[in-house]
């Protein structure tokens, strides 16, 4: 019997709108890198979308890519990126920062989100410190919307942080990997075009909203690095069939595809909540996003695991663990149903 899977939200390849556009340009003849027609109506769109018609749009093959590309021509050689200690740059890539040179600063964090207080004491604090100058210097603030454990941050939180980060003149970076589930939570105050106003950049995930890869990296405030496809062809984030990009993002943001299939996620994630309820399993923290984490006593995770794949996350206690269950577009409500039998057996 094929097991149920609720691994991650990019286990299914893309969302049929996507494939059939790819299937109907297929023998078009196109120019590379980006330079096509496709390319250029997402961009478009996607600056439309965010309210914002004087954005730099740049398509890059994926998430860790992305982060390291963006960080790293951004930031001055003596400079390192701020992150909470749960950001996904500081725990689930791998050192990709730390291989372009630069240090990873973090600091507390709370439920995944790095507090605006906690981000002012420690610029406070480094700057009062006579030894700054032998010291990693701060030159970007990096948050993910959603965070790395499904959390959101107000619009309030997103001003005080802004603010902050514009006194210290740093950029903020956001990183959207799964900014459609963001966006679409019942929970979120914060729109598209509030994010934009608010950062410096930030990305739009496709891999991980409906694309078969792909993330579009958006400049909001006329501060694109110097040469900036350049150096994202040096650091191989650059595909040479841009067109393939460009026809995914420009479907999803055609009709309002993007924020359709990722409402809908956000639907069958909350009808995931309430099994787990039903069942009584506890949350480790109730998401308001696409991700949801809970804690099973470790026998009980084996037994399930016969039947369903999830994500490790971390252990609780010596008997429990921490585990993270995902829906996306390709989430089917049979699936939901078989799970709730699985879990009522």
């Amino acid at each position: 019997m094929t097991k149920l899977s609720f691994e991650n939200d990019y286990i299914a390849g893309a969302h049929p709108a996507i494939l059939k556009r790819l299937c109907e340009t297929n023998l078009e003849t196109l120019s590379g890198y980006g330079s096509d027609p496709y390319c250029e109506s997402a961009k478009e769109k996607i600056r439309q979308a965010c309210g914002c018609e004087n954005a730099d749009v740049y398509f890059l093959v994926g998430g860790t890519q992305t982060n390291a590309v963006v960080i790293s021509t951004m930031l001055r050689d003596y400079e390192g990126v701020i992150a909470a200690q749960t950001g996904h740059v500081s725990v689930h890539e791998a050192g990709a920062i730390e291989f372009t040179s630069h240090k990873v600063l973090e600091i507390p964090q709370e439920n995944g989100k790095i507090l605006p207080s906690v981000l002012e004491e420690y610029l406070k604090n480094f700057y009062a410190d006579k030894n700054h100058e032998h010291m990693v210097f701060p030159g970007m603030i990096y948050i993910s919307h959603p965070t790395e454990y499904g959390t959101l941050y107000t619009k309030n939180e997103l001003s005080e942080i802004s603010n902050i980060a514009h006194t210290y003149q740093l950029p903020l970076f956001v990183d959207g990997a799964r900014l459609g589930y963001g966006l679409m939570s019942y929970e979120t105050d914060v729109t598209l075009a509030e994010l934009a106003k608010l950062c410096d950049v930030f990305y739009i995930g496709g891999t991980k909203v409906g694309a078969l890869c792909g993330e579009a990296v958006v400049f909001t405030k006329g501060n694109t690095p110097k040469h900036f496809m350049t150096s994202v062809k040096k650091r191989g984030a650059l595909l040479a069939k841009g067109r393939l990009l460009g026809i995914q993002f420009d479907t999803l943001f055609s009709d309002n595809l993007y924020f359709k299939i990722s409402r809908y996620a956000i639907a069958m994630a909350e009808e995931l909540k309430q099994i787990f309820r039903e069942a009584k399993i506890p949350f480790y923290l109730e998401s308001p996003t696409n991700q949801q984490f809970v804690i099973l006593e470790n026998q009980q995770m084996e037994k399930l695991q016969e039947h369903v794949t999830f994500s490790f996350w971390e252990n609780y206690d010596a008997n429990h663990t921490v585990v993270r269950f995902a829906t996306s577009w390709s989430t089917k409500e049979e699936d939901l149903c078989k799970l709730r039998t699985i879990l009522n057996e």
